[in-house]
């Protein structure tokens, strides 16, 4: 399994790319408050890390039923890669905003893609070394509690401009 590492993390950024795109319309479509807990209610940056969390982490929960064993440190690079994806969202969201002033919006939607794809081609670079990971329990616990926070702040975000939908100038579900 360890030499397929690429292609499992080449599936993974193609399931996240076309499930996270899903999500970004799932709350539209359905107005179902179960939906808006892993889909985006709202155009903030907030509601766009979402989009690349829940994907990541189902696969990682699928994709650990098949190699988890075969990586000592399986957990704890899922961890470092989710985190770095929702890391990048913001960082590049908020950088190119603050030089140029606006993003034009099909850079705004390459956003995920490029975030999506450095997460995973990070994830790959750490499973081909596999160091080992002593943190597996605390790597699961954390990955919950972001989880539990995007539900969380979905119906009570924060007032502050990570959860400000730019559309409506609203916190969020409208």
């Amino acid at each position: 399994m360890k030499n397929s590492i690429s292609v499992w993390q080449l599936v993974g950024f193609a399931f996240t790319s076309v499930f996270g795109t899903l999500l970004h319309f799932l709350y539209e479509w359905t107005g179902s408050r179960f939906a808006a807990l892993f889909s985006g209610v709202n155009e903030s940056t907030w509601e766009h890390m979402k989009l690349i969390f829940f994907p990541m982490l189902l696969f990682a929960l699928i994709e650990s039923r098949f190699i988890e064993k075969d990586f000592c440190s399986f957990w704890c690079i899922k961890l470092k890669g989710i985190l770095l994806g929702l890391f990048l969202i913001p960082i590049i969201f908020y950088t190119v905003n603050g030089a140029f002033g606006r993003s034009p919006d099909w850079f705004n939607i390459s956003i995920f893609f490029i975030a999506a794809a450095i997460a995973y081609f990070y994830e790959t670079v750490l499973f081909k070394k596999d160091t080992p990971c002593k943190h597996k329990k605390a790597a699961i616990a954390l990955l919950s509690a972001i989880a539990i926070a995007f539900w969380v702040f979905t119906f009570y975000p924060p007032q502050i401009p990570l959860f400000l939908d730019p559309v409506t100038n609203m916190y969020g579900i409208a």
